[in-house]
């Protein structure tokens, strides 16, 4: 970029291209202030402006996220007169969604006076991330309005599948792509085996994986993650080992998937293996992230010693993701010296993690220790914060229902005690027996 401001600043008589081109440099780059700046200096000079200045430089607030030089620029573009411009309304459109401001987007989506593809994926992609199920209804109005989807529709739209777990709706979307011919895209096929995976399918995300003539890192990540998450520990570690004879270089989110994978199979060698290839074989750094896959792969295996040396020997100061696996690893293994050890850390570093405090009560309460129980319940009384509900919810006959624990509201309550009464003759069947020290003692903190 030095040089291209170089070249700019010798350019005798700059025109409205010139300063274009020199603030999509800057965006492109990443570098949205630089872009804004030479916008600003733009304004100063009085130079032309035209539709293409103020899209590239709406896009420059976009890609800070700064909502108020949007609204700033929103503004700037009613002044000089672009406000019926479709791509400028397109980047203001795009600005609000990037920003999470989604009544703003979906007002002045309401308020454009044409709209086309984009602006309708625009807005899907917005509600994707923050409200999936009403990205999936603007999508349904969007067709009955008689635009085509294209693959970055689809694409949205399979993640909003995914992110609800729905599979029936996945699966028409799945159905449309197949009528529209898209099947053959490599970004929704990579967007399908995740939402497969997630809505419980794992054997479809199988499905779509082995039909693709084509597989990028993204495809061979995502079906390794879908496996880790369904509890299949050999399947990833085949499918890494097929991927780098395919000639396919991982990266850390890759080793993050085959870790957690053998995390979930107590595939500890292997694990441990791949964890020394990544820094030998490929002068990968480990983050904080790898860390904690590795110290709860030892601590599932009650390799717990080994995970807390690993912990020491880190060339970095531990977050509470990593002092947290090793908490639970002391929960499952009963390690209370350790795992007071390891709760104190995690409130060094989160003092309002409610769910911390519970496991540390426990421990106490475990080792008969009531006065240092009694304390760590006063102080979660204390705290305005509450610890997570857990949820669950299953997808029958096209409906979704969910469930907390102790939830006695909705219809479908009795069906699922029924359930469980069910489940819970079959584990005495079994012989299983309940581990009680998991239980939270003090009822009036149970979610």
């Amino acid at each position: 970029m030095d040089e291209a401001c170089t070249v700019f600043q010798e350019i005798h008589a700059k025109n409205a291209v010139s300063w274009t081109t020199l603030i999509t440099g800057y965006t492109h780059r990443g570098d949205g202030y630089g872009g804004l700046r030479v916008f600003r200096q733009m304004l100063l000079e009085e130079a032309e402006l035209n539709p293409f200045s103020f899209s590239i430089a709406v896009r420059a607030c976009t890609s800070i996220g700064s909502y108020t030089l949007g609204k700033l620029m929103h503004a700037a573009v009613f002044t000089h007169g672009f406000k019926t411009n479709l791509p400028v309304m397109n980047s203001i459109l795009g600005m609000y969604c990037r920003c999470g401001c989604l009544s703003e987007a979906n007002q002045y989506f309401h308020e454009m006076n044409q709209k086309d593809l984009i602006s309708w994926n625009t807005l899907i992609t917005g509600y994707e991330r923050l409200d999936s199920t009403e990205s999936l209804h603007i999508f349904s109005q969007m067709e009955s309005e008689g635009f085509s989807p294209n693959c970055f529709t689809f694409t949205s739209v399979t993640a909003a599948c995914a992110n609800l777990a729905v599979l029936n709706c996945g699966q028409q979307v799945h159905g449309g792509i197949v009528s529209r011919g898209l099947d053959g895209n490599l970004a929704l096929a990579n967007a399908l085996i995740d939402m497969y995976a997630k809505c419980g399918s794992i054997s479809d995300s199988c499905k779509v994986f082995s039909e693709m003539n084509y597989r990028d890192l993204v495809s061979w990540t995502a079906m390794m993650i879908g496996y880790g998450a369904h509890g299949y520990g050999k399947e990833p570690v085949e499918l890494f080992d097929e991927m780098i004879r395919s000639g396919i270089r991982p990266d850390k989110i890759v080793f993050m998937a085959v870790l957690s994978a053998c995390s979930h199979a107590r595939l500890v060698d292997e694990g441990l293996r791949y964890f020394k290839s990544m820094m030998g074989d490929y002068k990968i750094t480990p983050n904080q992230e790898i860390y904690g896959c590795v110290v709860n792969l030892l601590g599932r295996a009650g390799r717990v010693e080994e995970a807390y040396e690993l912990i020491e020997s880190m060339p970095f100061k531990p977050d509470e993701s990593v002092w947290g696996a090793l908490l639970g690893a002391c929960k499952a293994h009963k390690i209370p010296n350790l795992g007071k050890l390891a709760a104190r850390r995690v409130l060094d570093l989160r003092p309002n993690m409610v769910g911390t405090y519970v496991m540390l009560s426990n421990i106490y309460a475990a080792e008969g220790k009531w006065g240092e129980f009694a304390n760590m319940r006063k102080m979660m009384r204390g705290m305005e914060s509450k610890k997570e509900a857990g949820r669950s919810w299953i997808e029958v006959r096209d409906k979704v229902y969910s469930f907390v624990v102790g939830d006695k509201m909705g219809s479908h309550i009795k069906w699922v005690y029924g359930v469980l009464d069910l489940l819970i003759w079959h584990m005495k069947e079994a012989g299983y027996v309940p581990d009680l020290d998991c239980l939270i003692h003090d009822q009036e903190d149970a979610t």
